[in-house]
């Protein structure tokens, strides 16, 4: 595209907007500190992932200058140490991080080229991901919190906050850059998308990344997106340009994207010796090198020569002092890497209620039931009215939620009652909906995003788990407490679309607590729970319970809350111990009528109550686990793990199991009721036991 005639025009005035001697002083250190990483620290195996930024600095670091604003917020990747240090990043952090020494981003838990940067008095990094793409939609869900938060909240500290997400040119094809986009444009969100295009996806051209390799070209016409691109390289030029972009979404309250073209003069990783790229192209990208550049632009005319001189001096010295103060760090006690999965007692530094100061309102777990009994879906809709009446950080959100009230009537009149900017609906895609929900809950709201059925979590996966780890990764840094609200399981009849659970899935990703309730009551003690914690919780909806007059209880009251890992004994005996949760509790307390059985509902998944399975097994010596998820690697295998090795001396009879067969929810309403445990079947398999 041709270049800003703005950019042109600044090409021949004053310089008084840059502060040039700044930009020096930062892009001289993240080329020492680059060249120390390749030279000496890299070859001597002290750190062991470098990704050079050379070539991308000089841009990077104009951004980063710009981001003035206390609640200015970016995420980058792993290319983006140059704008960290221009933000105020410790250098020692930097080099300290990847040489996965104790402190620093992450306690050597992550490899150090993924930053994160709290900051309650300036511009903070978000925490970046090692996926490509994934930093798109958790900073569009900051965007959106900004806008929540200076319009419903009425806070003036947010009204010219903007977001800002960098990616490579390769990032352009995610999921998470065209959900990310949607959003932004949809909703007029304060966000700026740099894309810091090099031509290389490590090896892969940008041209197969998007059609003629320029996203800025094929994006001139997306409706609300305001382009800004040029040359990465050319001082003025750079300088200009960011300037534009930054001030148009932080002026105009809307996206923008800048694509900057910029040479990458080291391989994707220390490792990548570029033979993919012919010599002529090596030798362009070379000569494009903004450090020249900018010598060029600044020397005389700006700074004099021993200014420049003493500049790279100065930086030479501030690296070797980071690396001597780095190489002092320890290895952090392995031990200490069992720290942090979860809240336990110290307060994160950002993300979430609590370090606002925040405090639950009082609650008990002693229900007192009261009136007519009511169905799962009304007594989940009255926990979340309750809750959004009590805390205007909470949202709620996902497809459908808004007017229709949710496909399952679950936020039926919500957004009647608390408004569209509280209870809405999203674009049709799960990446932006759980995306969203982290940098919300990053930004200090309580983001609660459905998603539609399990099956459809699939396309989230990415950014579930990096939520889930990124207390633990950040070394309790950040952390994104949330409640995803997930139907799952059969109904009337089954299909492989809509009715699987694959509840272990989650138990698998560390840092969700997982709660599949069987009752209203259950559900209205968990989800509260769930809403006033400082934990990511998956909240499983059985779509068989939802009306189920089993499943309706009485309301348990308005400040009625369960503890997560405390298991409800639904009935009680010597002979057997049943252990079941979700949508096969009421069959199993059926199956276990006129026997003398423990019947034990789980309630919550992560953690589970393994001290009274054991109790219980301890006291009846049999153990029969039943669930609706597949056999092979179910959750059961874990409890029966357990059971068997804890538990051995008291069991009279192998640890047996009742699940669905290892295949796909059926939809034939016959083969559905063959394939889930029936009451029959699990009298039968009881009995069975029994008579070992």
């Amino acid at each position: 595209m041709a270049r800003s005639q703005a950019a042109t025009a600044f090409r021949n005035a004053p310089d008084a907007d840059v502060d040039w001697a700044t930009v020096l002083r930062h892009m001289a250190l993240s080329r020492a500190l680059d060249e120390m990483e390749e030279t000496r620290l890299v070859p001597e195996k002290k750190v062991l992932y470098q990704f050079s930024a050379r070539g991308h600095d000089m841009a990077q670091i104009l951004l980063g200058m710009q981001l003035t604003e206390r609640h200015d917020a970016v995420c980058g990747y792993y290319r983006s140490r140059p704008l960290l240090l221009a933000l105020g990043v410790d250098p020692v952090d930097a080099l300290g991080s990847a040489m996965g020494r104790a402190g620093g981003y992450s306690d050597g838990r992550d490899i150090g080229v993924v930053f994160n940067h709290p900051n309650r008095d300036g511009a903070t990094a978000l925490p970046m991901c090692g996926g490509v793409g994934a930093q798109y939609t958790p900073t569009a869900g900051w965007a959106q919190a900004l806008e929540y938060q200076a319009k419903v909240l009425g806070s003036d500290a947010h009204g010219r906050s903007i977001a800002v997400v960098l990616g490579g040119d390769g990032s352009v094809a995610s999921n998470g850059f065209w959900s990310a986009l949607t959003i932004a444009t949809t909703q007029k969100l304060p966000m700026l998308f740099y894309v810091e295009d090099n031509g290389f996806g490590i090896s892969v051209a940008s041209t197969v990344q998007t059609p003629g390799g320029n996203i800025a070209a094929n994006l001139a016409s997306w409706k609300g997106l305001r382009i800004f691109a040029g040359d990465g390289t050319d001082p003025v030029e750079a300088a200009q340009l960011v300037a534009e972009a930054v001030a148009f979404v932080r002026e105009e309250r809307g996206p923008a994207m800048l694509r900057l073209t910029v040479p990458r003069l080291q391989g994707h990783s220390f490792q990548d010796t570029q033979a993919y790229k012919p010599e002529t192209v090596v030798a362009a990208e070379r000569a494009r090198d903004p450090w020249r550049k900018l010598q060029a632009h600044l020397v005389p005319r700006i700074l004099s020569k021993s200014d420049w001189d003493g500049a790279l001096k100065d930086a030479a010295e501030r690296a070797e002092a980071a690396r001597e103060a780095a190489e002092a760090r320890p290895v952090g006690d392995p031990a200490t890497v069992l720290r942090h999965v979860f809240h336990d007692g110290e307060m994160q530094h950002l993300g979430g209620l609590m370090p606002l100061g925040w405090t639950p309102p009082p609650s008990t777990d002693q229900a007192r039931p009261e009136g007519q009994r009511i169905n799962m879906v009304t007594a989940i809709r009255r926990v979340l009215d309750q809750e959004l009446a009590l805390n205007p950080r909470m949202v709620v959100f996902g497809e459908d939620v808004g007017p229709k009230g949710g496909v399952h009537a679950v936020t039926l009149g919500l957004q009647d009652k608390h408004g569209a900017d509280r209870v809405f609906d999203t674009s049709l895609s799960e990446e932006g909906i759980i995306g969203r929900a982290v940098g919300m809950a990053l930004a200090g709201l309580l983001p609660v995003p459905e998603i539609q059925f399990r099956k459809y979590a699939e396309p989230a996966t990415e950014q579930l788990n990096d939520c889930g780890s990124m207390r633990w990764r950040t070394n309790n840094r950040f952390a994104a407490p949330m409640v995803v609200r997930m139907p799952v399981g059969f109904f009337k009849c089954g299909d492989p679309w809509h009715s699987q659970t694959n509840e272990v899935a989650f138990v698998h990703s560390p840092g969700w607590k997982v709660a599949s309730p069987s009752n209203a009551e259950d559900a209205v003690g968990l989800l509260r729970s769930a809403l006033r914690g400082n934990d990511p919780v998956i909240f499983l909806e059985h779509r068989a319970m939802l009306d189920h007059s089993w499943a309706r209880r009485p309301w348990p009251g308005d400040d009625f809350a369960l503890p997560f890992g405390k298991a409800r004994l639904v009935a009680e005996g010597t002979q057997a111990t049943i252990v079941t949760w979700g949508g096969l509790v009421d069959r199993c307390q059926e199956a276990a009528q006129g026997l003398s059985v423990d019947v034990i509902d789980l309630r919550t998944l992560v953690p589970w109550d393994r001290e009274a399975v054991l109790a219980s097994v301890a006291k009846t010596h049999r153990c029969l686990i039943v669930h609706e998820d597949l056999q092979t690697a179910g959750f059961g295998a874990e409890i029966a793990a357990v059971v068997a090795s804890e538990g051995f001396t008291d069991l009279d009879a192998p640890v047996e199991r009742l699940t669905m067969p290892d295949i796909p929810s059926p939809h034939n309403p016959v083969y559905l009721d063959w394939a889930v445990p029936s009451v029959a079947a699990i009298r039968a398999k009881l009995n069975d036991l029994v008579g070992f």
